[in-house]
C-alpha cells in the first residue's frame, strides 16, 4: 500500500525546496503577501485538491469542449440502473476541422465495435495541457514561490513548472507539457499561459487531437476553501476553427472529521510486459540499447 507524505515530511520536503531558493505558500512570507491581497493561497496547508468529474464541465460563456454523442451518452460510474460506459465523441462540434473529426470518428467505431477506450491515466504518459486536469480520483497539489508556481499531480508525481511574471521562450523544442508562463490577477486568480506542446497527447478524454500550434490559457480561481474552478480556453489553429473553452471543477481533499489532511502519496507508475496496451493508447515505449 502507498503511505501518505506526513506533515513532518512534507516540512523536510519544505527545507530541501528552501533551501533551493524556493519558499512554500503557506509559509510567513506568503501570509505577509496573502495580507496584502495579492497571492491567493492554493497550497493550502499541504493538502490535495481532487477533480470532481473526468470530462470538461461546460463553460460560463462561449462555444464549449467536445462533449459524448446524444446518440450514445457517456456514463462515468454505474448505478441508478446505468451501466458505465466508454466514450463516443460527439463529431459535429463546430470548431473541429475535418482531419480531426476523422480522428474521432476513427476512435468512435472502435469504441461502437466493442473495444476499450481509456483514458491517459491507465497509462504512464503524460497526459499533456489541459487533459491533465482530467485526471481523477487522485489529486493534485501546488507549491507555490515568488518564481515559479509547481503542480503536482498524485499519478506518477507528474510536474507541471509555472514561471511566473515573463514571457515565453523563443524557439521552444515542444514536450509534453509545453512552456507554462503565469501571473496572478485580483489577489485570487492564478493565470496560466501554454504554448510548446507536442502533439502526442489529447485534449481530453475522448482522445481529441491537436496540433504543435495548441496554445491554452488556464484561469484558477479559488470559490472558497473547499472549492476550486479553472476556466479554459484552448485555441489551435491547426485542429480548431476557433477557440473553445471548458471549466474544470475541484474540491479540496480535507478530512471532513477535521483530522490530518491527505497528503501526497508516494505512487511509481511503472509499466511493464504484463501492461495491456490495446488501451486505446500508443504502444509502451522501448529502450532497445542503453542511452549512456
Amino acid at each position: 500500500m502507498p503511505k501518505s507524505l506526513p506533515a513532518k515530511k512534507l516540512c523536510a520536503i519544505a527545507s530541501c525546496l528552501a533551501a533551493s531558493g524556493f519558499l512554500l505558500t503557506g509559509a510567513a512570507s506568503t501570509v505577509a503577501a496573502q495580507s496584502a491581497g495579492s497571492v491567493p493561497d492554493f497550497y493550502m496547508d499541504g493538502g490535495g485538491w481532487v477533480t470532481m468529474s473526468n470530462d470538461f464541465f461546460p463553460p460560463k460563456s462561449g462555444l464549449g469542449p467536445v462533449r459524448s454523442d446524444p446518440k450514445n451518452p457517456y456514463v462515468m460510474e454505474s448505478g441508478n440502473g446505468q451501466r458505465q460506459t466508454f466514450r463516443v465523441s460527439d463529431t459535429s462540434h463546430p470548431a473541429l476541422m475535418p482531419w480531426v473529426k476523422d480522428e474521432l470518428k476513427k476512435v468512435n467505431d472502435q469504441v461502437l465495435s466493442g473495444k476499450p477506450l481509456y483514458t491517459v491515466a491507465n497509462s504512464c504518459r503524460p497526459a499533456g495541457v489541459p487533459n491533465m486536469l482530467l485526471v481523477r480520483i487522485t489529486p493534485f497539489f501546488f507549491v507555490q514561490t515568488p518564481k515559479e508556481v509547481w503542480l503536482v499531480w498524485q499519478n506518477d508525481h507528474q510536474v507541471r513548472r509555472v514561471f511566473l511574471n515573463q514571457e515565453h521562450s523563443k524557439n521552444l523544442k515542444p514536450s509534453w507539457f509545453g512552456e507554462s508562463v503565469g501571473h496572478y490577477e485580483n489577489g485570487d486568480t492564478l493565470v496560466v499561459d501554454t504554448i510548446g506542446m507536442n502533439a502526442k497527447t489529447t485534449v481530453d478524454n475522448y482522445h481529441t487531437p491537436h496540433t504543435e500550434q495548441m496554445h491554452v490559457v488556464e484561469r484558477y480561481h479559488m470559490i472558497d476553501k473547499k472549492s476550486l474552478e479553472v476556466e479554459v480556453t484552448v485555441d489551435d489553429p491547426g485542429a480548431f476553427t476557433q477557440p473553445w473553452h471548458a471549466l474544470q471543477k475541484y474540491r479540496h481533499a480535507g478530512n471532513e472529521s477535521g483530522n490530518d489532511l491527505p497528503y501526497l502519496y508516494e505512487e511509481v507508475c511503472a509499466e511493464t510486459s504484463a501492461t495491456p496496451v490495446d488501451i486505446g493508447m500508443p504502444p509502451i515505449p522501448r529502450a532497445d540499447r542503453p542511452d549512456f
